[in-house]
């Protein structure tokens, strides 16, 4: 067995690795760029290494460090987690140059792989079913216009050299290629360092099914059925669950075989998955084969029972499979849901920012979390925006989806914009809970999923004025206790008032909105009278030790958690969670309205084209700049027809969240 093992990754990987190589008696090293280096990863593993930058370029990607690391720290073998150098067929050549062990297949396997052009020829000769399209070298714009046009339209352009949605544009007509290709072309580079691609039938309404394999050198290879990650956003994965709904035994049998002949034809080893389009007739299509460990693995664990991580160490060490087909069940049903720091409305831009409160839901034989964060720990812009994997388990795909639902209505995330009420809605939908699912599940359920912004309703209003006035009282309590008249009425926080009705108002920002709540003091309770509402509610309440708000409203006993931050509120209650800001007119008055005519940076990021300039007149919708955070290009189009005055930014700039990236010119016509 493997003695010292370097994990050369973050995040939650590297901590799911470290714990089941710790259980295994494996010494741990941990890499770390400088943005990580108080990182939980780095926190469990039994060593750490600093590797450089937080450029993953300079750090996770530099195999040079990587090794050095390893060779330093005395380690036998090296898990390269998924992403970074995961599928690097060169890193896993240098790994073998030094003796140490690559907890991945063979490097020529990866390469076989590597460029999904040249695996669907290998899987076409092996007998897998392929999805028609151009996979050849060629790649000037004029010879992949002809195979557009051959294939027919709709088509999908995608990066030959990776996955994760990264250099993939759906182009519905042939006007829309060229800009496709060049976008696709740019992000492929950036993400991979290749900018082949290739060109495919789109298939209307297919599902996303992938089989998981297993390997060994002494020729056993078996599948561990199926995963259905068929809901997507931007081409990347949201929600996944195994076995998937409505595949049948006679369909798992031919999806497991198609893919363990994949595996063989490469002479594959370790773990590795094969994805397929799998249509509405039953017909499916070998997409590309990941040469590693997949993110949603943990469902698969579920069904199965195994740790597919100390299932690889094993191999990787030399060990048989010790199992057959036939040895292999599939029990119960599990779903993943992933928690991504980002920001649904605005097209699922990744969100950054400081993870001030942190709760997942209780963990047990049903519900698991895996997470490479905790409270306290930034979400910044180098690094994949997830947070946390949510994962399930149940008897049945019924039960399990009750379960998830559950859970995520318990888990809590305040400080940065997140997917969790967009997950519960999605869990939520009938069509979701019958397996009506697809990859064009939410674009084609858009407006039930992502609703307009909604204002606080009035409970929340009622728990967000209890929570102050609860938190006043606590400080009022505590002044007292410090001076030298506690007695004194200064000290009250009762309303108390010598001539006038005892009454306060409490104003709070609500977006755009100022709504208020006038609390009328009562003795031992206080009305609140709530807009819109007739009649005032009886209030009262207690803040328990772990934090968290305790409130009667109306007779009705509920539990919240308020999380302050400054001025901000955010109230969570029922799964939901939703931000206030205590309204002070005064500071208010004081501050200006952002300048109007300009366009600002939606997110964190650093511009890698330019295509407009200072005297242009352009029409709404038309892009102006491109951003570029974490590996995805996003376009920044004009939101109205105008004439640029300023464009602040050039190619290659680091932006913030909100900076100015555009000015245009005043119109003379308008007051």
């Amino acid at each position: 067995m493997i003695g010292t093992l370097l994990i050369a990754n973050r995040g939650e990987i590297a901590c799911r690795v470290i714990r089941t190589a710790k259980r295994l008696g494996i010494t741990t090293v941990a890499v770390y760029s400088e943005a990580d280096a108080d990182a939980a990863h780095v926190a469990m593993a039994d060593a750490a290494r600093a590797i450089g930058p937080a450029d993953p370029r300079e750090s996770y990607l530099d195999t040079d460090r990587v090794l050095a690391a390893a060779t330093e720290s005395g380690a036998d073998a090296i898990h390269p987690g998924y992403g970074f150098l995961s599928e690097n067929a060169a890193f896993a050549d240098a790994c073998a140059v030094l003796g140490i062990v690559f907890v991945g297949p063979p490097a020529e396997a990866i390469r076989a792989m590597g460029a999904k052009s040249a695996a669907k020829a290998i899987m076409e000769t092996a007998g897998v079913p392929v999805v028609p399209g151009y996979h050849g070298a060629a790649q000037d714009a004029e010879v992949l216009r002809h195979a557009a046009e051959e294939i027919g339209y709709p088509v999908l352009v995608k990066a030959s050299a990776g996955g994760g949605g990264k250099g993939m544009r759906v182009v519905e007509r042939p006007a829309d290629l060229d800009t496709a290709i060049e976008s696709a072309r740019r992000e492929s580079a950036a993400a991979f360092g290749d900018d082949t691609l290739l060109i495919e039938r789109y298939l209307a309404r297919p599902r996303h099914v992938e089989v998981q394999v297993f390997a060994d050198i002494h020729g056993n290879a078996v599948h561990l059925f199926e995963r259905d990650c068929s809901l997507q956003r931007r081409h990347q994965k949201v929600i996944e669950e195994a076995p998937g709904p409505g595949v049948n035994d006679a369909l798992r049998r031919r999806l497991g075989d198609a893919a363990v002949a994949a595996a063989r034809a490469i002479g594959y080893v370790g773990a590795g998955t094969v994805e397929f389009l799998l249509a509405e007739d039953e017909s499916f299509y070998f997409m590309e084969m990941n040469t590693r460990l997949q993110v949603e693995h943990p469902v698969t664990e579920m069904i199965t029972g195994l740790d597919l991580v100390e299932l690889q160490l094993r191999v990787a060490a030399g060990g048989p499979l010790l199992m057959v087909q036939d040895d292999l069940r599939i029990a119960g049903h599990a779903f993943e849901a992933r928690i991504y720091a980002e920001n649904v409305e605005r097209g699922f831009l990744p969100a950054s920012g400081t993870l001030r409160h942190l709760r997942f839901a209780e963990e047990g034989p049903h519900v698991r979390v895996d997470t490479g964060v905790r409270q306290g720990d930034a979400v910044g812009t180098h690094y994949d925006p997830m947070i946390a994997k949510l994962v399930v388990w149940d008897a049945d795909r019924t039960s399990a989806l009750a379960r998830l639902r559950r859970a995520l209505g318990d888990t809590q995330v305040v400080g940065v914009t997140t997917n969790l009420a967009f997950l519960a809605t999605v869990t939520a939908h009938p069509d979701f809970g019958a397996g009506a699912i697809d990859t064009g599940f939410i674009d084609r359920h858009r407006a039930d999923l992502i609703p307009d912004p909604r204002p606080a309703p009035p409970r929340v209003l009622a728990l967000a004025c209890l929570d102050v006035l609860l938190r006043q009282d606590r400080e009022a309590t505590d002044a007292a206790r410090r001076s030298g008249d506690p007695h004194s009425p200064w000290h009250f926080t009762n309303g108390w008032r010598l001539n006038d009705d005892n009454y306060h108002v409490l104003m709070f920002r609500d977006g755009e909105e100022t709504v208020q709540v006038v609390v009328h003091y009562r003795t031992g309770t206080v009305l609140l009278q709530l807009p819109g509402a007739d009649e005032p509610i009886t209030a009262g309440g207690e803040i328990d030790a772990a934090g968290d708000l305790l409130a009667d409203l109306g007779g009705m006993r509920l539990r919240a958690t308020v999380v302050r931050h400054g001025d901000e509120l955010t109230v969570i209650t029922d799964g939901i969670s939703h931000r206030l800001v205590v309204d002070d007119p005064a500071a208010r008055a004081g501050a200006q309205e952002a300048k109007s005519g300009s366009l600002r940076a939606p997110m964190p990021g650093r511009v890698i084209a330019v295509q407009a300039a200072p005297g242009d007149a352009v029409a709404r919708g038309a892009t102006l700049l491109v951003l570029e955070a974490m590996k995805m290009e996003h376009a920044v189009t004009a939101p109205s027809d105008g004439v640029i005055a300023v464009i602040h930014f050039g190619v290659g700039e680091q932006v913030e969240d909100g900076a100015e990236l555009v000015s245009f010119a005043e119109d003379d016509d308008n007051d």
